[in-house]
């Protein structure tokens, strides 16, 4: 929703040199929305840089930033998190299908999913039963800024930042009052006072979205530094222990590897078995026939997205956000998709099979931009990704259209052999692309923000793909296409192997190298000892005898 320059902005402004990392803002949280065992809405991450004797130490209260430019918004398929005009993230709860859509796009790690009900003490209690919040189990929760106050605050009239029983639990609580809230757009409000005091920063700023928790690192007498080349390199960023570096996500686990697996060889297959039609003379009826596989094979894929959705029932409500979710965009290609499969099989007419190869092209598009919207996760929204899973569907799609070419030598006529041709120059041309877009990926993997756990990750996915998935492919195609004997078994064994590497990199991609976006700081408070300790102040009765001479 479209704020005004009326509306407030609600944010959080965090001193680094108050906070003194006692949890007590943690705490508050749970305490205030009974979050269940393992879910925690604000935390505090323990920090330490340099080596000894250079070392510094500082707490960073982290949570939900309720961005000005929030990607979990956009990529809702239900229109379960929204905007509200003053700036707040919501969620409702009833709405949400548990998609992890938001989850994976969200790049502070501020969204959790509870499948199922833990207890504190691993039996159900009484007190814990009536705190219980059923609604949020299976679906997407996270920080709201104790949203249910700061509703309160315009019915009574209050302002939340200044009246305490208005304001979110944390920054009430805070013990340091390290911790403040409220509304930037006011230019009387303390956090408005103290942004423009004082030097602040964001955390992962250069991902684009504005976040609305801003961290003082300054003080009057010590100002604060900017952060060195090698406190966060290569060595450090490794190292999963290390709290800012981002988690491996759980969101979308080997299920949702499986939908884009055969999510690109089912729309990869339907838009080469059209293509064979419309340039290689493949008879209607086979066409025909060749779509109701592509179908059974989308169908695999769209049950594994349903087997990984928390509200399974709930997963029709993710139809209603075609404008900003490409999720939504996929369920209506699929609305498309089946019903001209059909019409095809009947009639067997050249508009069905168009509708069929547009619409699983639009769905193949859908795939790639989905995993792109990611934000969250460093890997998928490399730029090159969209291309990727686009250019590996199509090999996928036209080594199946090969493998199964063997089965249907004599059978296709004049056809065969032109088609058999058609296979082996395409399949020659995507094999090259995919294995030159690969490349590119991996190279550019630093320079493109990917951590260096999603690189080692993907450094080991390198070889059994460039071999199995490109480079033998290409082999095999062009002994195909100089073989010149229509459908061979050097084509059927290329189209298998283009398969098997699609799916193997995908996987990989998805289960292997999904690792979270970790917290970027820019600037740190000059807190520590040796080289990183604040400056020594000169001594009262040495600088007046000074001043004296």
């Amino acid at each position: 929703m479209a704020s005004t320059a009326q509306d407030p902005r609600y944010g959080m402004v965090i001193d680094v040199n108050r906070c003194v990392g006692c949890q007590t803002c943690t705490i508050a949280c749970k305490h205030s929305n009974d979050t269940q065992p393992g879910v925690q809405w604000r935390s505090v991450v323990d920090v330490e840089t340099g080596k000894y004797p250079d070392v510094e130490r500082l707490f960073l209260v982290v949570g939900c930033q309720h961005c000005a430019e929030p990607p979990c918004v956009p990529v809702c398929p239900t229109g379960a998190t929204r905007q509200r005009a003053d700036g707040l993230v919501t969620m409702n709860y009833d709405v949400c299908i548990g998609c992890a859509s938001c989850a994976v796009a969200c790049p502070y790690q501020a969204r959790t999913i509870a499948h199922d009900h833990k207890w504190y003490y691993g039996e159900s209690t009484v007190q814990e039963e009536k705190a219980r919040h059923k609604e949020r189990e299976g679906v997407a929760q996270k920080c709201t800024f104790c949203i249910e106050k700061i509703d309160e605050a315009k019915e009574k009239a209050l302002t939340p930042g200044n009246d305490l029983d208005v304001t979110p639990a944390c920054a009430a609580s805070c013990i340091s009052q390290a911790i403040r809230f409220g509304d930037f757009n006011d230019p009387e409000s303390t956090v408005s006072k103290l942004t423009e005091e004082e030097p602040y920063f964001r955390l992962n700023e250069a991902l684009g979205t504005d976040p609305q928790i801003k961290y003082l690192y300054s003080t009057p007498t010590v100002p604060g530094r900017n952060v060195e080349a090698n406190e966060f390199d290569d060595e450090r960023l490794a190292d999963p222990a290390n709290p800012l570096v981002g988690k491996l996500q759980k969101f979308w686990d080997w299920r949702a590897a499986m939908n884009w697996c055969f999510g690109g060889l089912s729309s990869g297959f339907a838009v080469a078995g059209w293509l064979a039609y419309l340039f290689a003379g493949l008879p209607a009826q086979t066409l025909a026939y060749l779509n109701v596989g592509a179908a059974v094979l989308m169908a695999v894929g769209l049950f594994f997205v349903w087997l990984k959705i928390g509200r399974k029932f709930r997963a029709w409500r993710a139809i209603f956000r075609p404008q900003t979710s490409w999720m939504t965009r996929e369920l209506y290609a699929v609305a498309i998709f089946y019903p001209s499969v059909l019409v095809g099989l009947l009639w067997q007419h050249p508009a069905a099979f168009a509708a069929t190869g547009i619409s699983a092209l639009i769905f193949l598009l859908c795939q790639a931009k989905i995993l792109h919207m990611a934000k969250g996760i460093p890997a998928w929204r490399a730029p090159l990704i969209p291309l990727m899973i686009i250019a590996s569907g199509l090999l996928e799609g036209l080594g199946l259209a090969a493998l199964l070419a063997v089965f249907a030598k004599g059978r296709l006529g004049e056809a065969e052999a032109g088609i058999a041709v058609g296979l082996a120059v395409a399949g020659i041309g995507l094999a090259v692309l995919n294995a030159i877009l690969w490349m590119a990926y991996r190279g550019s993997g630093k320079a493109q923000g990917l951590p260096p756990l999603a690189r080692r990750a993907i450094d080991g996915l390198n070889i059994p793909l460039q071999t199995a998935g490109h480079a033998l492919p290409l082999i095999l195609f062009v002994v195909a296409l100089a073989a010149a004997s229509g459908t061979s078994i050097y084509l059927s064994v290329a189209g298998l192997m283009a398969i098997v590497g699609g799916m193997f990199w995908k996987f990989g991609i998805i289960v292997r190298a999904g690792y979270q976006q970790g917290f970027a700081i820019s600037k740190m408070p000059r807190r520590g000892s040796g080289a990183k300790a604040a400056p020594r102040l000169p001594e009262r009765g040495a600088a007046t005898v000074q001043a004296a001479e």
